[in-house]
């Protein structure tokens, strides 16, 4: 196993490595490697369902398909409850997975519940040739940089996560149109999280749009969370994921935002992903 920094920030390549095949000890390196870099790299693999499922669940417990949000035709299509398929695809006339070929806003995973997952794990099945790359920002990095006036401010914030759109900007199955983000369902978060395994703080924003600061007038909520986010993703802490075949990612959910650029709605992209929840550190695993 060879540890390779992608950038100063954040980001790594794991050389060497068959997922598949890691003991305790291997896998504890490399759980340590993706503590201190943030986002974890393994070109090559190759992977079905149940090998990204056996992975995943390493790292902690795994959330499950939403089975009530999905149709009758949906489910019988299922290979395995815990591997979610993000792909623009179309077959027999409906698409195979979730999120299409728009570009997706930077955001956490699922920040909109009350526990939002730790680590999403995302293998590439079939790539365009060109965009549909995944941009990575560190948050923790973030934090630190921040001026004192606005690192001061910020520590005190709480803001309300939408829970109704995807990242493409889609609403969701089962929700209303709306257009005053303080109407938004979903968690209040605080605006900085300190992470629970290494202790250091990290901005936790989930996306930009719909998002609201509880108390505040929406003009001053609109102006406070644009001065963040201005900042939250500036280029120097952020880094881009060119995607190859059998690439496999793995990203800390709670230091890290990303986001997808969009691709050629005429070509294929096919990736599959399972999320980790918060529970038991996948450490030793």
């Amino acid at each position: 196993m060879k540890i390779v920094p992608l950038s100063p920030m954040l980001g790594a390549d794991m050389e060497g490595v068959d997922v598949t095949a890691l003991d305790a000890p291997s896998f504890d390196t490399l759980y340590s490697a993706w503590l201190h870099h943030g986002v974890l790299r393994f070109r090559g693999q190759n992977l079905d369902d149940a090998a990204l499922q056996s992975f995943s669940a390493r790292f902690g417990p795994l959330e499950e398909i939403p089975l009530g949000r999905i149709s009758p035709e949906e489910r019988a299509r299922l290979h395995n409850r815990f591997v979610t398929v993000i792909s623009n695809i179309v077959e027999g006339g409906r698409p195979i997975g979730g999120l299409g070929d728009k570009e997706a806003n930077w955001h956490s995973d699922m920040s909109y519940v009350a526990v939002p997952p730790t680590a999403s794990v995302l293998y590439a099945v079939e790539l365009p040739a060109t965009g549909g790359n995944t941009h990575f920002a560190c948050q923790q990095a973030a934090f630190d940089a921040m001026p004192a006036a606005l690192r001061e401010q910020t520590a005190e914030l709480r803001i309300k996560h939408d829970a109704a759109h995807t990242s493409v900007g889609d609403l969701r199955r089962g929700f209303e149109r709306f257009t005053d983000p303080r109407l938004a369902p979903g968690a209040v978060h605080p605006a900085v999280l300190r992470h629970p395994e290494t202790g250091r703080s990290a901005l936790f924003l989930g996306r930009r749009e719909f998002a609201s600061i509880p108390d505040m007038t929406l003009e001053d909520s609109e102006a406070c969370l644009d001065q963040i986010w201005s900042h939250a993703v500036n280029p120097a802490w952020t880094w881009t994921q060119e995607w190859r075949l059998g690439d496999l990612v793995v990203w800390d959910n709670r230091r890290v935002l990303h986001r997808r650029d969009a691709f050629d709605p005429a070509a294929r992209r096919h990736l599959r992903r399972c999320q980790v929840l918060a529970g038991t550190s996948g450490a030793a695993g």
